[in-house]
């Protein structure tokens, strides 16, 4: 028997220089991968107050790293400056940015096995135990509060390092109506909040109704509830990550019939 998703077009809504993985699933499952980001990574507007941050990392106990994207943009710019220092701890959310902080030659992680989110992190020990240390939070412009917040409230002192921008893309959204007008779209997959949104303002009204009746799927319990909120029908939560979102697809398509 094929895969539940041949012959499926999926629209993959990652930033653009975050699709490949994902897409490569779809197409190894015999689906098509339709990539439209609704996010783009940009740089700071003024990179001087994260260049003076990584001039005193020395002073530090612990970095957490937001995303594989603050991984990325503050470890070029660290490796550029200077050595890490050794006492600085690094913790993350998410294989993700695990695995881009081993690429950048980490061994010794503070990444929850369960749970890729805040609060998941916030359960480790490391970060409870955090009375009287120094934290830095690498991370993109605004974002959610509650990491920093939290660590506070457990006498830390906090700092924030923003070293990328998100904005909305600019992007022709005709490819994505024409398939919706040939019924031709089977689903979504949306890895943030803000992308789900992004995605609903730049498809318009007409698009919009159609989004409304095509499945999304969602790694998260907060994308799944963000989709509701704007009247999805179907929000399928799988489980974290890429893997969580074929995982979806396959178990929601396999017991779907594919229209002739």
């Amino acid at each position: 028997m094929g895969s539940a998703l041949a012959g499926r077009r999926i629209v993959v809504t990652r930033p653009a220089a975050q699709t490949e993985a994902l897409a490569e699933l779809i197409h190894a499952e015999g689906g098509e991968p339709i990539v439209f980001p609704v996010i783009e990574i940009r740089e700071v507007a003024d990179v001087r107050p994260l260049l003076d941050l990584v001039d005193r990392l020395d002073a530090f106990d612990l970095a957490v790293f937001i995303s594989a994207n603050a991984v990325d943009k503050a470890m070029n710019l660290v490796q550029s400056r200077r050595d890490w220092p050794s006492r600085t701890r690094v913790a993350t959310i998410g294989k993700g940015s695990e695995k881009a902080l081993r690429r950048f030659g980490f061994g010794d992680i503070v990444a929850p096995t369960g749970g890729f989110d805040s609060e998941a992190l916030l359960e480790l020990a490391p970060l409870v135990d955090v009375a009287g240390k120094h934290v830095v939070i690498f991370r993109g412009d605004g974002g959610r509060e509650l990491l920093g917040d939290t660590l506070k409230a457990r006498g830390a002192t906090v700092e924030y390092a923003e070293c990328y921008r998100r904005v909305r893309p600019t992007a022709d959204v005709g490819p994505l109506l024409k398939l919706w007008a040939r019924g031709e779209l089977d689903a979504i997959t949306v890895t943030s909040s803000e992308g789900l949104h992004n995605l609903y303002d730049m498809v318009g009204k007409l698009g919009q109704q159609w989004l409304r009746r095509t499945p999304v799927f969602a790694p998260h319990s907060r994308i799944a509830a963000a989709a509701r909120a704007l009247g999805v029908s179907r929000v399928v939560e799988t489980g974290p990550g890429d893997a969580g979102l074929i995982a979806g697809l396959l178990a929601f398509f396999g017991t779907v019939e594919k229209p002739s």
